[in-house]
């Protein structure tokens, strides 16, 4: 582990940011900065279809708004580019190698309906647990299918628990084989999976700690394990609680929950959300507002909260002349 703190936001731009992705971005630039440590901008855009350049260029914007800034990354220059992980094929297909090399890998050739069967064993939270059925196909199996389909490509994975005290969590386990399986690291398309990527990144930029929502924490085994078989130090971890809709559903780009182009439009400046952030996630007894730098010397992990947290429905009200109403019963 390096002794210098540093943190990244590495959002996937598929849309306006939302406040739970305003949330993240506020406390892993608290984490960080609070240790005097780096930030380091990270474009998740993997697929770029989903992702145009233009919202990467306005979340940019963004967080230039909410004043959260960074050291290299975006359309920043800096030591450890690229950080868009669209132009980050050569660093992926290297580690694919190494792994090939290690005998890890294998061909895969389900399809989405074979994946999804009855007979696959499910997780309470949707994730599908890999039955393992190509992981024994021979030689001349793989020679066949592969003239009818591109295969995807899995790691193996052990009978074994891994296990770690995240910073805001704290202790998870999971055993690998029966609660993760074999999983994808390269998809059939060519792409190269979420897991492969991060861990990759990760690495080559220095980055020591990852802050980002807990509905991401089960992934944390999968990444020490690629960390361990790709000879790379294990970053800390800090999952902090997603942000609900009145409803109870999770924010979502696509249905434009409350975006910070609706809530900056209704703002003159960011020091009011700032405020409703960091009384929402447990840093403030009540909102007020202020800036994030002013919000550093009251930054601790032990004061943010773990369970997500539902918005207030005043909040999907719009506010008048700049003021963001709240009401704070229940919150």
């Amino acid at each position: 582990m390096l002794d210098t703190v540093c943190g990244r936001f590495a959002p996937t731009p598929s849309g306006r940011m939302h406040l739970g992705n305003a949330l993240c971005a506020l406390l892993a630039w608290l984490s960080a900065r609070s240790h005097g440590g780096r930030i380091i901008l990270r474009i998740e855009d993997l697929d770029v279809n989903r992702c145009p350049k233009p919202y990467a260029q306005l979340l940019e914007r963004d967080l230039d708004w909410l004043g959260l800034d960074w050291d290299e990354g975006g359309s920043y220059s800096g030591a450890h580019g690229p950080y868009y992980q669209s132009e980050c094929g050569t660093f992926y297909a290297a580690a694919l190698k190494k792994l090939q090399r290690q005998g890890l890998l294998y061909p895969c050739f389900c399809s989405r309906a074979e994946l999804h069967a009855a007979d696959a064993p499910h997780l309470s939270d949707g994730r599908v647990i890999y039955s393992g059925r190509c992981r024994n196909l021979s030689p001349k199996q793989v020679r066949q299918l592969s003239r009818r389909k591109r295969p995807a490509f899995r790691l193996r994975v052990p009978e074994e628990t891994i296990a770690f005290t995240d910073g805001c969590q704290g202790f998870y386990s999971q055993d690998l084989a029966s609660e993760c399986g074999d999983f994808l690291v390269c998809r059939s398309d060519g792409i190269f999976a979420y897991q492969l990527a991060v861990v990759v990144d990760d690495a080559r930029m220095g980055v020591t700690e990852v802050v980002r929502g807990r509905d991401l924490l089960s992934s944390v085994p999968r990444q020490m394990y690629l960390c361990r078989l790709l000879g790379y130090p294990v970053p800390h971890y800090f999952h902090i609680p997603l942000l609900l809709a009145p409803d109870g559903r999770r924010l979502s780009k696509r249905d434009s929950d409350l975006n910070l182009g609706s809530i900056r439009s209704s703002l003159q400046d960011s020091r009011p959300l700032i405020g409703l952030l960091a009384f929402l996630c447990g840093l403030l007894p009540k909102p007020q507002p202020l800036t994030a730098r002013e919000l550093l010397p009251l930054f601790r992990w032990s004061s943010v909260r773990r369970e997500n947290i539902r918005i207030p429905a005043q909040l999907y009200r719009v506010p008048a002349k700049g003021r963001l109403m709240i009401d704070t019963k229940g919150t």
